[in-house]
């Protein structure tokens, strides 16, 4: 009969199965959060001060809370927007939707992401704007 005195191969440290890999294809997957900081009426404006990510999920909620002042009789919005981390096409429909039915929107203070975000669809806004001009003076 033989006994093996040899050490193992590998160490125990080494010999412990790998955790799983996860590959990070780079893209966010989880949904922005979005912090409604303050929220006042000032006669018929609402006043809100955002923080956080908003993107196409936590803009939903927002957008149901503008939905309730709007039917509330609120015609004016004020958008404090100095703590907005990200914000992507979803924070632009938000801001397309109010001013409809002749509401009025004012931003204040945006926050760089939100700047970045309106200097980069400014021009897109721009060339529609005229389009719609010119189809209109084609019309009289």
């Amino acid at each position: 009969m033989s006994t093996s005195s040899a050490a193992p191969i590998l160490s125990a440290a080494l010999a412990a199965p790998a955790p799983p890999v996860v590959h990070d294809s780079g893209a966010d997957t989880a949904p922005g959060v979005i912090v409604v900081d303050s929220c006042t009426t000032l006669g018929t404006t609402l006043v809100l001060r955002l923080a956080g990510e908003i993107d196409h999920f936590s803009a939903a909620p927002l957008r149901a809370l503008l939905a309730s002042a709007a039917d509330d009789g609120c015609t004016g919005l004020v958008l404090d927007a100095s703590r907005v981390t990200f914000c992507d096409s979803g924070f632009l429909a938000v801001l397309d939707w109010w001013p409809r039915q002749g509401r009025r929107l004012r931003l204040a203070n945006p926050s760089r992401a939100v700047q970045h975000l309106l200097n980069a669809v400014a021009p897109a806004r721009r060339q529609r704007a005229h389009a719609g001009s010119l189809t209109a003076a084609g019309r009289s």
